[in-house]
This record gives C-alpha cells, structure tokens and sequence, in this order.
C-alpha cells in the first residue's frame, strides 16, 4: 500500500481526497501547513507527497525546496488555475508534476500512479533487469535501478528528470518531438501551452553542464524537439 502524504490547509479538501485515494488503496497521511509538512517528508517512507501551493507558515514552494535539500521523494504540486509563474517555479525546483485544481480525485490517482510507475523500481536491484546499462558518452543510465552516472559521479535528479533523459538517451544522436518525449516518459500527449518538458530538461542541462565548446549536451531545435548528444 502506497503511503502517500498530502499537505494542504483546505480542510474539506483534503478528507475528500483522503476518502477516495484510501478506496483506492493508498495509505494516506495529511498535514496542513508547509512547515509541518516538510517535517514529515522529510522523515522519509512515503512513496509521494501531494502538495499545494497556497498553505500558511510556509508556502509550498518553499516546502518543495526544503524538502529537495535532503530528499528526492517525488512531488505533485496542487496549484490554483492559472498560477503559470508557480508551477514553473516549482517544476523547476524537483516537482515532478502538477494538477490544477479544482480537480477530480480520478484525475489525482491516475497522476500519481503514472508517477510512481515512473519512479518506482518494480524489481529488486539485484536483478538482471536492473544491472543493464544504458551508455551515452559520459551518461551512464540503469532503468531498472533509475540510477546514474556522469563522468563517473552520481548524478541526482528527480523522478521526472531521470524519465526524460531516459527518452533522450535512448534517441542519442536524434532529433525527438517534444510530442513524443511526452508520450515516452509521461504515457500521455503533450498539452498545449504545457512547458513542463522545457522546464525539466532546463534542469538536466544544468546539472549536465556545458560541452568543451561550451554548448549545452542538449540540443533544442525551435518547435520541433530536443537531441542528447553523443560526444
């Protein structure tokens, strides 16, 4: 059973979702402000936490960057319609995803299993499965473990990130529509007007860093898509 975290201060909110992910079987545990609920993340053995944007003592944005200090537990931001400018902050911050509200309970299940089937290993890391190795010049990826490497040195990044650079490292060297990305890492078509991919590869670059020519190792052609270079 999932332990799922959901920090919100919108009382009425929160039972309701609390009902509908239990009926769904996640075990749920609700805070509801951002202080307490960092304390609570932090502590670890919770497969997601759920958090709004909009909470007192401390806003979910700071919450997300407390949290992505210490751990790298996937994050599904709550936000209000037309908070562009928070989402894209907290996107770029280590969420791993997003849900306008108001939303459905449905709609918040099938986003949060779509990101633990993203970020969780489905077999044990001493399986075959999870030995495999996926090489790109100086990435080195294990699905199966969704760990990696860079030069050598681990290299952190959130579920999302890891999903996205997937995709790409499976298309070295090729041109990939942002539509198909979406497709490959999310299991869904890329919305209109939605920059979360944009966002997310603008943190994998930085943690890549720059070529010796000092070009980025991910490649952008306008309106079309994104390429992972080889070498």
């Amino acid at each position: 059973m999932p332990r799922v975290l959901l920090v919100d201060d919108d009382v009425d909110l929160t039972e309701m979702l609390s009902l509908y992910l239990v009926r769904e079987g996640f075990d749920v545990h609700v805070m509801q402000d951002g202080e307490s609920g960092v304390a609570e993340a932090t502590r670890g053995g919770y497969a997601i936490v759920l958090m709004d944007i909009m909470m007192p003592r401390m806003s979910g944005i700071e919450a997300l960057h407390r949290i992505r200090t210490s751990s790298q537990v996937p994050v599904l931001m709550l936000t209000a319609r037309g908070e562009n400018i928070d989402r894209i902050v907290g996107l770029d911050m280590g969420a791993d995803d997003y849900v306008p509200k108001p939303c459905t309970p449905g709609e918040l299940s099938a986003r949060i299993r779509a990101i633990l089937r993203r970020t969780e290993s489905r077999e044990p890391a001493s399986t075959l499965a999870n030995s495999r190795v996926l090489q790109v010049g100086e990435l080195a990826l294990w699905p199966g473990s969704r760990r990696a490497l860079w030069s050598g040195q681990p290299l952190e990044l959130t579920g999302t990130e890891f999903s996205l650079l997937d995709v790409l490292a499976r298309h070295a060297g090729k041109l990939i529509s942002k539509d198909a990305i979406s497709q490959q890492a999310f299991g869904r078509p890329l919305a209109r007007f939605d920059r979360r991919i944009d966002v997310h590869i603008s943190s994998i670059r930085q943690k890549l860093g720059t070529r010796p020519d000092g070009q980025s190792w991910i490649q952008s052609v306008r309106g079309r898509g994104y390429q992972l270079l080889e070498d």
